[in-house]
């Protein structure tokens, strides 16, 4: 039974989405939100489609009814009506705000403040691979026209060239894109769902490689020798000496040391583990605190009378306002012998597999790694917990380190 306005007027939301049909197509879609909008839904080349003809009260039960039968008309023709209405309006180069560039650059506005920072955070990540990727082939495009097909393109490009850890990311992007244009009022499907299950299977999961404790004397005396600048020497033996990450390393800054004390005090903003809690709960997380082996402290000094009192403990070669580059670390192990066998984040699991391989406590390796270990309520605060215990640990862990250095040396004399 065709629709009335009365109808359409009075039509309320329900508990889900529903819609209210008038005839050849034409239906009424009804958002739990109360949002009222056109669909015309048609079969061309023996495919079902669907267009959306605009909202209600905007686009009367009379509007939406010409724009039916205009649509029908083209169909007729075996002429697509979203492909029509997308060159008309590229021709007259209306509906601009709300291409799938605009309301992706609008996502990312929103959305930005909540990612992590730093050149390979999910901030810069989007927006790379949006420019890149996904704005190319789908930004000129009204977000209400983007067919499922032309989002599942791109991503195939992407998968196309094996970057599929990318495509994954974009998969994740273009479903809360959507989401927000469906929240924005422009759309009521997302043509982004469900793409997961046609994605492209992702390859076995690389781990970062690590060192063995029999492997470590070879690589302490090759670290030793290190033909490299000292400032990289140092930065390789305290990420040996503490198990840190290598962005918390890189970006340091003298006044989160008390070497008097042995302490190391960092700021949960530049922890990983902490930075969604810190963008939720403020400023109620308490630092990361990394106690200092005896032998950590003497780089430290070591490595200030060669520093200063710059804005960062590992200032760039090149430029000293910034911090050392992401790419020292690995380029050094690399220059010393061992790429493929050790990375600058797998000093970490070398060191948190021969704790635990040494028998000490799993809580005090994983507060000293700063992960949030199984326990995920006790895992949000024991950043900062048995620093003490963690003390001793890492002592005895940088005493064993000199015990294994000193004999390699006589090995290699012999």
């Amino acid at each position: 039974m065709p629709l009335t306005d009365t109808a359409v007027r009075q039509a309320k939301p329900a508990e889900k989405d529903f819609t209210l049909k008038d005839g050849d197509g034409l239906a009424l879609f009804i958002a739990t939100n109360g949002n009222k909008s056109w669909h015309f839904r048609f079969t061309l080349h023996s495919k079902p489609a669907r267009i959306s003809l605009g909202t209600y009260p905007e686009i009367s039960l009379k509007d939406a009814r010409e724009r039916r039968d205009k649509a029908r008309s083209l169909v007729a023709k075996g002429i697509d009506p979203r492909l029509e209405r997308r060159r008309e309006q590229q021709e007259a180069g209306v509906g601009a705000a709300n291409t799938f560039e605009a309301v992706a650059n609008r996502w990312y506005e929103f959305k930005a403040p909540r990612l992590t920072d730093g050149r390979k955070g999910s901030a810069a990540q989007s927006r790379r691979y949006l420019d890149k990727d996904l704005i190319p082939v789908l930004g000129k495009i009204p977000v209400a026209d983007v067919r499922r097909s032309d989002v599942l393109m791109a991503v195939r490009r992407v998968e196309a060239r094996k970057a599929l850890n990318v495509a994954e990311k974009c998969r994740t992007w273009l479903n809360q894109i959507f989401r927000f244009a469906i929240a924005e009022g422009l759309l009521e499907l997302n043509p982004a769902s469900d793409l997961d299950i046609i994605a492209a299977a992702q390859p076995p999961v690389q781990h970062n490689p690590i060192l063995r404790r029999e492997e470590l004397p070879a690589f302490l005396a090759k670290l030793k020798d290190f033909p490299g600048l000292e400032m990289t020497r140092i930065a390789v033996r305290l990420l040996l000496l503490t198990g840190v990450r290598t962005g918390e390393l890189r970006n340091a800054s003298p006044d989160q040391f008390d070497l008097e004390a042995g302490l190391w005090s960092i700021p949960p903003e530049g922890v990983k583990q902490l930075r969604s809690r810190v963008r939720t709960e403020g400023g109620a997380i308490p630092s990361y605190l990394v106690p200092l082996p005896r032998q950590a402290v003497e780089e430290l000094r070591k490595l200030k009378t060669m520093t200063g009192k710059g804005r960062y403990v590992f200032a760039g070669r090149n430029d000293p306002s910034r911090p050392m580059s992401e790419n020292t670390v690995n380029a050094a192990i690399k220059k010393m012998g061992y790429e493929g066998k050790l990375t600058g984040h797998g000093i970490r699991g070398t060191i948190s597999t021969a704790l635990n391989e040494m028998g000490y406590n799993a809580d005090w390796i994983e507060a000293q790694l700063s992960h949030a270990g199984e326990n995920k309520v006790r895992g949000s605060y024991n950043h900062a917990q048995y620093v003490e215990q963690r003390r001793e640990m890492m002592q005895a862990w940088a005493d064993g380190l000199d015990v294994l250095c000193i004999s390699s040396a006589q090995v290699l004399n012999q």
